[in-house]
């Protein structure tokens, strides 16, 4: 299976907000993608982008994303990188396309002197969760919480 893994730009975020559509869906989470697109745009391509997109795609079709951004830690007192996404359609899984998108965000981890990349998975999500034991992450059991404003 060839596929491509390349920078997202301005004309994928229609399928781009597709495709997070169905990412909430599979992560049973609310989802609107109204006004979306004028957001991701200004987050993606501002002068000092607040998200980075990697696009994937199979015969020209996209069938993919992964999304990240860059953070700091106190514990380590270092950067580090943060995948906010990484979905792909079903029928695309199992092929290794998910371990070279993690190589990938690898290779840019470290260009950018981080120390590590961080993620989370919903604890039902057992592909997933035994997809990330099986290239060597390290999983923590935590809670995660969130305040609506």
């Amino acid at each position: 299976m060839e596929f491509i893994i390349r920078d997202c730009n301005t004309n994928d975020l229609t399928k781009l907000i597709d495709l997070c559509q169905k990412h909430a869906e599979y992560e049973k989470a609310a989802f609107t993608s109204e006004g979306k697109e004028d957001k991701l745009k200004l987050a993606l391509f501002a002068d000092n982008p607040k998200l980075y997109c990697l696009i994937i795609e199979l015969n020209a079709a996209i069938i993919g994303y992964a999304t990240y951004t860059f953070d700091y830690s106190t514990w380590d007192a270092a950067d580090f990188m943060y995948m906010d996404c990484l979905f792909l359609e079903d029928s695309t899984r199992g092929f290794g396309i998910g371990e070279a998108i993690i190589e990938k965000l690898k290779q840019i981890a470290i260009e950018k002197n981080c120390i590590n990349i961080q993620w989370q998975t919903p604890t039902f999500n057992t592909r997933a969760i035994k997809f990330y034991n099986r290239i060597g992450a390290n999983g923590k059991d935590k809670v995660r919480f969130s305040l609506i404003l």
